[in-house]
C-alpha cells in the first residue's frame, strides 16, 4: 500500500514538473518567433496556448482523494519458515592456538571430516577464530541432551580426536 502511494506521489510530481517546464519554456519564447517546424505550428495554432493533460480517472481520483481505506482486515500472508536464533548447543570438534600458521587449515579439515562422515551436518559446520585460537563447531542443538547424544556419536566415529570434543553453549540457528 505504501509503495502505491509512493508511485502516485511520484506521478503527481512528474506531472507538476512537466507543467512547470512547459510553462517556463512558453514564457521564455519571444512572441514574434514563428515555429520552424510545421508540426509545431499546427500544435500551437490548435491549442491556442492551452496545455491539456489527459490522465485516467482512477489516477485523478487517487491524487485527489488519496488511497481508499479497506474496511476488511487484510489477510496475513503465509510466512516462509524463517530462520531464528536462540540459545542452544554445538559440539566443538577443534580448538587450538598453538601453531598459528596451520590453525585455519586444521580447523577446516576437521569440519570437512565431520561433514564427509555425517552429511546431516553439512551446512552446520562453523569454523571461526577468536585470536589467537581457531575453533570448529558442529550442529545446532536446542537442548544439551540432543548435543550430548550427537557428541557420543561423533566421538565413536572419530576416536583420534575424541578427547578434544565437547559441547558448548552458544547462539544457534533454528530452522
Amino acid at each position: 500500500m505504501f509503495t502505491l502511494k509512493k508511485h502516485i506521489s511520484a506521478a503527481f510530481c512528474a506531472v507538476v514538473a512537466l507543467l512547470f517546464q512547459v510553462m517556463t519554456a512558453a514564457a521564455q519564447e519571444p512572441v514574434e518567433s514563428q515555429p520552424s517546424n510545421p508540426i509545431e505550428q499546427a500544435i500551437e495554432q490548435s491549442s491556442e496556448g492551452t496545455v491539456n493533460i489527459t490522465m485516467p480517472e482512477e489516477l485523478q481520483n487517487l491524487i485527489i482523494n488519496g488511497l481508499p481505506h479497506h474496511s476488511q482486515p487484510q489477510q496475513a500472508r503465509p510466512h516462509k519458515h524463517k530462520v531464528g536464533r536462540a540459545q542452544g548447543w554445538r559440539i566443538q570438534v577443534f580448538s587450538d592456538g598453538s601453531s598459528p600458521s596451520t590453525l585455519a587449515a586444521r580447523a577446516r579439515a576437521r569440519g570437512n571430516a565431520v561433514a564427509a562422515r555425517f552429511p546431516k551436518y553439512r551446512g552446520q559446520i562453523y569454523t571461526f577464530s577468536t585470536s589467537p585460537n581457531w575453533y570448529c563447531r558442529v550442529g545446532n542443538f536446542r537442548t544439551a541432551a540432543e548435543a550430548n547424544a550427537a557428541l557420543m556419536e561423533l566421538k565413536r566415529a572419530f576416536p583420534s580426536f575424541a578427547s578434544e570434543m565437547r559441547t558448548v553453549k552458544c547462539t544457534v540457528i533454528l530452522r
